[in-house]
């Protein structure tokens, strides 16, 4: 059985700006924008007894909280941070992936043997990371990832938690479905509406037909997480093969039209080296940075090896609408993975290919591959019969 650890840095930008000036530790303190539209990002554990909060209005925290020590933040010491934390838990396991900048999930089936306790390894990991990096964090301990992360979440800050498949019942289930890493601010209200309060309501197979409604096609998944079950493995970056681009934005954005362009232009580019060097691949990915600094990572796989801006493009935008949190975005990426050169894999899917190259569609792409800040489209791609509900996607 594996032996998943979910490593969560506690209220990490407010702790970070403790480690450059220690009088901070002792006082409320938030991070965030300056200004009446400045938003807090993250608050540490006494502000938040205040009920200051993240995505919060910094002039309401402010009205809860007036001592309130607001700072701008200091991204790079952030990151800074982040790259020792993994690289601390890298010591322990070869099996680290970064979820987002203050958490990681590890493997540690092969290094908790080194211990003479079970939890030896969890009490050390948080003695260092609180000597080396003047950080806290809390740790879930579980035989899957999703497990391991509701596990750290149920002691903040600095808790240890370790959640059994035989306490399912007991410790998942009572949990709010907003536990559930996934579902988002939009679909929680109408599950709630519709009688799915907790996780073990959606655990109940008597409610998979209303689950259903609002879930789609992820019913059985979030219904397998709800019992315990999860699958995934801890992914390190150097297993997957693919090909990405990604941009940091200079000004936080939140309207769809924005992220729209922004995706065009990461894709333009990823097709444009894709096809300089004939690669193919299956697997679109999309990484979303908030405000906050917390990422998302989705993907798709698609019925075929593709190397098509237009289907890459589409799907990225519709994992982006399906999982979007409206929430100020400050990064966005794209990746095709499980890539191939055409040349080299003869188990590309000829029957979804084109017998004889279009004309018309691969001049598109040579005068696009020339421009740097404009596209070139066919008149036709803008006479559509329906659009669908994703925003600036049309469907025929």
């Amino acid at each position: 059985m594996s032996i998943i650890y979910h490593i969560d840095l506690n209220a990490f930008f407010a702790t970070a700006e403790t480690t450059k000036d220690p009088s901070l530790a002792d006082k409320p303190v938030a991070v965030g924008g300056s200004g009446r539209k400045g938003i807090i990002s993250t608050a540490n554990y006494i502000a938040r007894k205040y009920g200051v909060h993240s995505a919060m209005p910094v002039f309401e925290a402010m009205k809860l909280c007036p001592e309130l020590i607001v700072i701008p933040g200091d991204y790079e010491l952030y990151e800074r941070l982040s790259a020792k934390f993994i690289n601390l838990i890298r010591e322990y396991s070869s099996k680290v992936e970064q979820a987002s900048i203050d958490e990681c999930y590890a493997d540690m089936e092969e290094a908790i043997t080194n211990f003479y306790k079970p939890l030896d390894l969890a009490v050390e990991i948080q003695r260092r990371v609180k000597e080396e990096l003047g950080l806290t964090c809390s740790i879930g301990i579980a035989p899957n990832k999703f497990l391991a992360k509701i596990a750290s979440d149920l002691k903040k800050p600095n808790g240890i938690t370790v959640l059994r498949k035989k306490e399912i019942r007991s410790k998942l289930w009572p949990l709010s479905i907003d536990a559930m890493g996934g579902i988002g601010k939009k679909t929680s209200p109408y599950l709630k509406q519709a009688g799915i309060y907790t996780i073990g309501d959606m655990a109940d197979p008597n409610n998979r037909t209303i689950i259903e409604k609002y879930l789609g096609k992820n019913t059985d998944t979030y219904i397998n997480y709800a019992n315990g079950i999860d699958d995934s493995p801890v992914t390190t970056y150097h297993e997957v093969k693919s090909m990405s681009q990604s941009t940091t934005l200079e000004e936080n954005i939140l309207d769809f039209a924005d992220v729209k362009v922004i995706f065009s232009k990461l894709t333009k580019r990823l097709c444009d080296r894709l096809t300089e060097e004939n690669l193919y691949g299956n697997t679109v990915t999309i990484t979303v940075r908030f405000y906050n600094f917390k990422n998302i990572t989705r993907s798709r796989k698609l019925e075929h090896d593709t190397n098509s801006y237009e289907e890459i493009l589409a799907s990225a935008l519709m994992l982006f609408e399906e999982n979007d949190q409206n929430e100020p975005i400050r990064h966005l990426g794209i990746a095709l993975g499980n890539i191939k050169s055409i040349q080299n894999d003869h188990n590309i899917d000829l029957f979804t290919m084109d017998e004889e190259p279009n004309a018309i569609e691969t001049l598109k792409n040579e005068i696009n591959s020339k421009l740097q800040h404009s596209e070139v489209i066919l008149a036709s791609d803008l006479v559509t019969k329906k659009k669908s509900k994703f925003h600036g996607i049309f469907k025929h």
